[in-house]
């Protein structure tokens, strides 16, 4: 009988998951896999740190001390950033190693490059819990979906963005106090940038696109806008259109290239993502032969996603067994163009504070129609004498011309501030 040996990287919230969650199925291992598995050694940043429930003779410091361990089979780095993450898992696979990582960051930017390395030298790397945590999409989507022509991957992948939004929906929360909640409960970090900018979903929406397409999409080509200028004032309004805002990553593939955007977005309160509360995530995904599937659970935490790290290392396990490792590798087999956002088709919610006078939607209405903008629908609300302020929600238009008609409408006199510009699913 074998046993798998593992080298962890990391031994932090996930790490620390990781590592109980091995030792909590070691019983079971032979049966669901054919071999034993075993944590042969950690590498840690601070090896004189006490660790309750850990091995100190496991410890090192030195990540050159796991690549060069021959009995080493499976590298499972869940440290995170770019370096020296890249290095230690190109060194990994080159070594004949197989790799599971849950590193966004890393995948986001070189994914495809880690994957032709892997693919050189016939190992697994595998990566289900760089994007949803406890969710399983990335298997789904490389596997369980690879007969469908895959055309659409929306999905709700930040939980403390959604958090935020929710109570900011359901208890009338600032944007302000919903996030100290989110900090107080450990749903956001200290620096809590990443999450509320959109980066982190950025980074996700990368990653499945290019899986889920066929071709290659980086960080970079992802178009994104955070949460941060989300108000009360535009929750009033979602919730008079029967619907919520969410931060949504999209990734669509059309006639004329990729589309990979994250933003706010005003969700009918029909759609299956409009119901996703609190830190929960979900990602839904249209194809041609299956129509439309969701998948929902729990984006982020320590058990969640050692759930899908766990489930990566069985994968291996269960490969290495039967002497096939190496079968999923790179399928980037296509070059498709990633759209501009300018170019991108979306609807629109504007909020404008505008001159309390007659004339004045006509006027506006005119620069919309200058910029082939169609208008769906028109709100106006006095706020004082001379003010008013006007929700326009539009039809589809290429961004590009909404910029320029938001361009010209403040050079008007009449309108004194665009408050607020949401796209519409």
């Amino acid at each position: 009988m074998k046993t798998v040996k593992i080298g962890l990287l990391g031994l932090g919230t996930v790490g620390g998951g990781v590592y109980k969650l091995i030792e909590r199925q070691k019983s079971e291992m032979v049966s669901k896999t054919g071999a034993d598995v075993e944590i042969a050694k950690i590498l840690v940043h601070n090896r004189n740190k006490k660790r309750e429930g850990i091995n100190e003779s496991l410890l090192t410091d030195q990540w050159k001390d796991i690549i060069e361990d021959k009995e080493i089979d499976i590298v499972v780095e869940v440290m995170g950033g770019i370096e020296p993450a890249k290095t230690i898992i190109t060194e990994a696979l080159k070594a004949g190693k197989n790799v599971v990582t849950a590193n966004k960051d890393l995948l986001a930017v070189c994914g495809e490059d880690l994957l032709e390395i892997a693919a050189a030298h016939h190992v697994d790397l595998m990566f289900e819990a760089a994007v949803a945590g406890g969710i399983p999409i990335m298997r789904p989507l490389r596997q369980c979906l690879a007969g469908n022509e895959i055309t659409e991957v929306t999905g709700i992948v930040n939980g403390t963005t959604n958090y935020i939004l929710t109570k900011m929906f359901e208890l009338g929360m600032s944007f302000e106090e919903a996030l100290a909640k989110a900090t107080e409960l450990g749903y956001a970090e200290a620096d809590p940038t990443a999450d509320i900018e959109g980066l982190d979903a950025g980074r996700k929406v990368a990653i499945m696109a290019t899986s889920a397409f066929h071709s290659k999409v980086v960080f970079d080509d992802v178009h994104i806008e955070g949460i941060t200028k989300i108000t009360a004032q535009d929750i009033k309004y979602a919730k008079e259109f029967d619907s919520v805002i969410k931060l949504i990553g999209i990734a669509r593939n059309t006639e004329s290239g990729i589309e990979a955007c994250v933003y706010p977005m005003l969700l009918s309160s029909e759609h299956p993502l409009a119901s996703v509360r609190n830190s929960f995530n979900a990602v839904f995904v249209h194809g041609d032969a299956v129509d439309d599937v969701m998948f929902y659970g729990r984006g982020a935490g320590e058990f969640p996603t050692a759930s899908a790290v766990m489930g990566d290392i069985i994968d291996v396990i269960r490969d290495m067994v039967n002497g096939c490792t190496g079968r999923i590798s790179n399928t980037c087999y296509r070059e498709l163009p990633v759209k501009k956002c300018r170019d991108i088709r979306s609807k629109f919610f504007l909020r404008m504070q505008v001159e309390n006078r007659p004339g004045v939607l006509a006027s506006i209405a005119s620069v919309f129609g200058e910029h082939k903008v169609s208008i769906n629908k028109v709100v106006q609300k006095i706020i004082t004498d001379g003010m008013a302020e006007v929700v326009i929600v539009t039809d589809a238009v290429k961004e590009y011309h909404m910029q320029d008609a938001q361009e010209e409408l403040l050079r008007m006199p009449i309108v004194k501030e665009i408050s607020s510009v949401i796209r519409e699913y």
